[in-house]
């Protein structure tokens, strides 16, 4: 008897135990797809992520090993990522948490290992020494002038040095204090002498008695930085900043004057200003005249008058004639006298002596004038005295001139040829005298030419030199700098869409393949098992009936499906006790 194969469209009863998880997969062939892409996409995503990360910015350069290490235990407590740069003189952290980190770290006091200010003399200790409290105090004005250094941008840190002697009462022993400033800048910047100057003045007018030129600054690489600020040359920042600012006004004024007619770039004006920075007083005094009536004013006038009578005047010789003892006096009757003759020498001779008394020299600020008259008459005399005190005439003037006049002028113009064409070709023509002479006049006018100033101009018309580079080859674009950065930059994009590609065929489609495949077929039987002799065959048709011939079929179907599940639990283990698990949640179900 021959056994009937197995139909090819008939599965065994195997594959429809299958998982759940798998018959899902199989009822549902777009989501595998689904699966596949978002994987996919979630890996371009992270990869994108990697590559673009966080922007990390600084958060503190030159920190010293032990401020460093709590800074970092401070950002691991606050979960803050860090990294290090510059071999490891400065933290990086993510730029958005900067400003939070400073102020979390600043109020934690962090770093400490920067100049302290005058936070120090809150925590003085009983029994503190004057010494002691005078360093502190040094410290903490060091510190201070320190911090507010820092705040320039162009200044990383800074260090102060005061050196202030102590108090003598001797002014003689009395010294000057000084100072000195070691500057650190940024990486790359430079500070001008005027920021050098602002620091010197800044720390003098914090420090009592302190000039500022004696302060010293240096940078970090041992330069000076104040020697422009010493003095040494007469000039101050300011003032050869105010001479360029002069010389670039007058540039510019002709240049524009210029400029509408010959051209931008065919014009070019150099000044040369000599500034006078002397600073004059001057004060004179003048008097008037005292001889002129019509300009004298009387200050005081003083007069005294007086009237003697009954007394004899003085007379006789003078001489030693004069200083006898006087006579006994005789009778008036019996030695008469005319008035006036015995006397008349004596009263001349008094009458000069009072006169030359009176004339008295003149006091100051004023002419004194003394006139005496004396009258000797008989028997009686009088006298009058006159002092007048006349003001002086007095003119004061106090002139001031200020720094910065324009003592002189020298101003060089150069103009270049004019472009014209000739026989169709681009030339190059000189100035006619009438055109220089025209640019001769406006540039004297923009300067303010002043000859009894004794400026100078001088125009020249001569043909600029062509110092333009001549035009580089073409670059093919294979060579070209951008399109070789554009190239880079499509690379990457395609080698991470050929990575997706092969993670995808290589990786992901052929483990799809093998979960979802459905379970092999059972080999068909090639023929069935020779009947028994006694048996009657199946080719005698008549002999054999229908329903034997299908109870047939089933036994040897049946008997296949033992063989290929004998083989499949040799080759499958699990998949066998997977479906017998399956059969027994069925049975219970």
């Amino acid at each position: 008897m021959t056994a009937a194969a197995t139909p090819a469209n008939e599965m065994p009863p195997a594959a429809s135990s299958l998982p759940p998880l798998l018959d899902r997969l199989r009822g549902q062939p777009k989501l595998p797809l689904i699966v596949g892409g978002a994987a996919l996409v979630a890996a371009a995503a992270a990869f994108t992520l990697w590559n673009h990360g966080p922007e990390y910015k600084v958060l503190y350069t030159n920190v010293s090993d032990r401020d460093g290490g709590a800074i970092i235990a401070s950002l691991q407590q606050m979960n803050v990522p860090y990294k290090f740069a510059e071999g490891g003189g400065a933290i990086l952290i993510p730029g958005d948490k900067v400003p939070e980190a400073r102020l979390k770290l600043a109020s934690q006091g962090l770093p400490k290992a920067g100049g302290v200010g005058f936070e120090l003399m809150d925590n003085q200790k009983f029994g503190t020494s004057q010494f002691a409290e005078q360093v502190n105090y040094q410290r903490a004005l060091e510190g201070e002038l320190a911090r507010s250094i820092e705040s320039i941008g162009t200044v990383e840190s800074a260090r102060v040095h005061l050196a202030i002697p102590k108090p003598s009462l001797f002014v003689r022993e009395q010294k000057k204090p000084s100072a000195s400033v070691v500057l650190t800048l940024q990486r790359g910047r430079s500070i001008d002498e005027g920021a050098v100057s602002a620091i010197a003045h800044m720390i003098s007018s914090s420090v009592p008695e302190l000039d500022a030129k004696s302060v010293t600054v240096v940078d970090q690489r041992g330069n000076l930085l104040s020697a422009a600020n010493s003095g040494a040359r007469g000039l101050d920042v300011s003032q050869l900043k105010y001479v360029q600012e002069i010389e670039q006004g007058y540039i510019r004024r002709i240049e524009a004057i210029l400029q509408p007619i010959v051209g931008a770039s065919n014009v070019r004006a150099q000044v040369a200003a000599d500034i006078d920075f002397s600073i004059v007083e001057h004060t004179d005094e003048k008097y008037g005249p005292n001889g002129d009536p019509s300009r004298a004013a009387i200050r005081s006038q003083q007069s005294s008058e007086s009237t003697q009578h009954g007394a004899v005047p003085p007379g006789g010789v003078p001489g030693a004639l004069s200083n006898q003892p006087p006579v006994n006096p005789t009778a008036p009757i019996t030695n008469p006298q005319q008035p006036g003759q015995a006397g008349a020498p004596g009263a001349q001779n008094a009458q000069g002596a009072r006169g030359a008394q009176g004339a008295g020299a003149p006091n100051a600020g004023g002419a004194n004038t003394a006139v005496t008259t004396a009258a000797a008459s008989a028997p009686g005399s009088a006298r009058k005295d006159v002092t007048t005190n006349y003001e002086l005439d007095r003119s004061i003037r106090h002139v001031q001139q200020g720094a910065g006049a324009v003592k002189r002028l020298s101003v060089a113009v150069v103009v270049n040829y004019k472009d014209g064409t000739e026989g169709g070709k681009a030339t190059q023509r000189a100035l006619t005298p009438v055109e220089l002479e025209q640019i001769r006049n406006l540039a004297k006018e923009a300067m303010g030419f002043s000859q009894e100033r004794g400026d100078s101009l001088n125009v020249v018309n001569s043909a600029f030199a062509d110092d333009r580079e001549p035009p580089a080859p073409e670059v093919p674009f294979w060579r070209d700098a951008q399109n070789i950065e554009i190239g880079k930059t499509v690379g990457n994009y395609l080698l991470i869409a050929l990575l997706a590609l092969f993670a995808w065929f290589a990786v992901l489609r052929p483990l799809l393949r093998k979960h979802l495949a459905p379970p092999p077929a059972p080999e068909p039987v090639a023929s069935a098992p020779e009947p028994a002799s006694d048996e009657p065959a199946l080719d005698d048709g008549p002999q054999i009936s229908a329903e034997e011939a299908l109870r047939v079929r089933e036994a040897a179907r049946q008997k296949a499906d033992m063989e290929y599940a004998h083989q499949l639990g040799d080759q499958d283990p699990k998949l066998v006790a997977t479906l017998i698990q399956h059969w027994m949640n069925t049975h219970d179900q």
